[in-house]
């Protein structure tokens, strides 16, 4: 948020499609951060109308790139790099997704990206199809989100997200933390020898000062505390960058960075 680059891609793409309305979600994902860019987008995008065009301009130059990728999915579409985050986003391969190629003389830098997603999205606007753009395809690069770890008696999920107010978002959503339970009574842990035995509806359902859990309005985990911060406070961090690329990630994960949930 602080060069010129946000203001010129709005420019860029008002250029393409004057009669659009563009709409910020985020800019402050954490650099590389596939797993939280995923929960970000999916939380946002199922609240947008159909036929939205949404630009995903997280981790373009993952590696020199030679096309770009637009998908139609759940009604909408998505417009990123092939990277992976794609398949992460739609939880598998989207219903219909292009390659749309790069011009040989175009220069490799973002305005480049955005020229050719505008274009797609100023002609999808128009009523053309995605496959009219360019053939369809399910030769694509495939990451999966991050899981929880599941046992008879306990569930373990990963920090993905803390928000403004050091709130920690945890991957586990509500069904899978039902599904697991089985009415079953329940302790969180985390940071070792911290714990909560009961789920909260909103952060005023305890005293100031006391930490809670609860599923926020995505439906995902959250430790927070009332009118507090749980991550500074316990000392809580979110998936490293280094630990997306190495086969052993999970292993290496702290409990600093994860959730358990013991049921009994």
């Amino acid at each position: 948020m602080q060069d010129y680059l946000v203001g010129a891609i709005k420019g860029q793409l008002w250029q393409y499609c004057p009669e659009c309305h563009v709409t910020d979600i985020t800019h402050h994902i954490s650099p590389f951060n596939l797993p939280q860019a995923t929960y970000i987008c999916k939380s946002a995008f199922a609240y947008f109308p159909l036929g939205t065009f949404h630009f995903v301009l997280i981790n373009l130059f993952d590696r020199r790139p030679d096309h770009v990728l637009v998908a139609e999915h759940n009604g909408q579409y998505i417009g990123c790099a092939d990277n992976g985050l794609l398949t992460m986003i739609a939880g598998g391969m989207p219903e219909k997704v292009i390659k749309i190629p790069l011009a040989k003389d175009e220069p490799r830098n973002t305005f480049a990206i955005i020229k050719l997603l505008a274009a797609a999205a100023r002609e999808l606007s128009r009523g053309a199809a995605l496959g009219e753009l360019a053939p369809l395809t399910q030769q694509i690069v495939v990451k999966h989100n991050l899981q929880p770890l599941v046992g008879d008696d306990f569930i373990e999920g990963q920090i993905i997200h803390i928000d403004a107010f050091e709130n920690v978002v945890v991957n586990i959503t509500r069904e899978q933390f039902a599904a697991q339970r089985k009415n079953r009574r329940f302790r969180i842990f985390f940071r070792r020898d911290e714990v909560i035995s009961q789920i909260s509806e909103t952060y005023a359902d305890v005293p100031e000062g006391t930490k809670l859990a609860l599923f926020n309005a995505a439906g995902y985990l959250e430790i927070a505390i009332n009118k507090g911060n749980a991550a500074g406070l316990f000392g809580l961090q979110g998936f490293r960058r280094e630990q997306l690329t190495q086969p052993a990630g999970f292993q290496q994960l702290s409990y600093y960075q994860t959730v358990r949930i013991i049921f009994q």
